[in-house]
């Protein structure tokens, strides 16, 4: 018989300060679908758009109690993931310092929009966090040419200053997932993400928990994506410019 391959999740939370949104995403990290704990990818509060810090840290911290908790920079705005300008590298540099300075401590990053370059590679590995921005297929919105990270399997990332990065890629959207669970998954690694705001539309967070349900009990070992930065710590090498 074929092994199942390990089974881990990621939300993109976006709009931690959206009541109706983060009541949602907080009853699913609390019920664990398919025994799955549910990593917190999550958006710091913008300082030009004035977020509500205080209320922000509260949340970021019970989500950080309840599963693996990791940074999800958007560069231009709450809105606009993708950068439009500045130095990518030093805002997620700034970001993950005002994290530390308030008690939270990330291990896992995903660029918004699926962005990321050797700078922030760099910076990532500096930190010695985890990426999870390579995805196994190629986002259906991104324009051609745009810049992605695809990766199929976790792997190590060497970087040109010689550090290597771990590359945990997510292999299944929502869609993907709910497709997938009919039939035998394929891989060592199913990576399912979901944001935040998919929970807000009834018939997509239904699609959601009961395609979790089938992963972690029929189609997948349940793990979790702390669990995985320990057991690919030693995972094969794959030059940065190489995928």
């Amino acid at each position: 018989m074929t092994a199942r391959p390990s089974a881990a999740v990621s939300c993109h939370v976006e709009r931690p300060l959206d009541d109706r949104v983060w009541a949602a995403f907080s009853r699913l990290q609390e019920q664990r679908p398919g025994g799955l704990a549910i990593a917190a990818l999550i958006r710091p509060p913008d300082p030009e758009a004035q977020e509500d810090e205080g209320r922000w840290l509260e949340r970021a911290r019970a989500a950080s109690a309840r599963g693996p908790f990791g940074l999800h920079t958007h560069w231009t705005s709450p809105s606009h993931a993708r950068p439009t300008g500045g130095e990518p590298a030093k805002r997620v540099a700034r970001e993950l310092e005002w994290l530390r300075e308030r008690d939270l401590q990330p291990t896992l990053f995903a660029g918004g929009g699926w962005y990321v370059d050797e700078d922030v590679a760099e910076t990532l590995a500096a930190a010695g966090l985890a990426d999870c921005t390579g995805t196994a297929f190629r986002p259906p919105y991104l324009p051609p040419g745009a810049a992605r990270l695809g990766a199929r399997a976790p792997t190590r990332l060497v970087l040109r200053s010689g550090a290597r990065l771990l590359e945990l890629p997510s292999t299944h959207s929502v869609g993907m997932l709910a497709r997938g669970v009919l039939k035998r998954l394929e891989g060592p690694l199913v990576h399912a993400y979901f944001h935040d705001t998919d929970l807000a539309q009834p018939l997509r967070r239904a699609a959601l928990v009961a395609a979790l349900a089938a992963l972690g009990r029929m189609r997948g070992t349940p793990t979790d994506l702390d669990a995985l930065r320990l057991a690919y710590a030693e995972a094969p090498e794959t030059p940065f410019d190489s995928v």
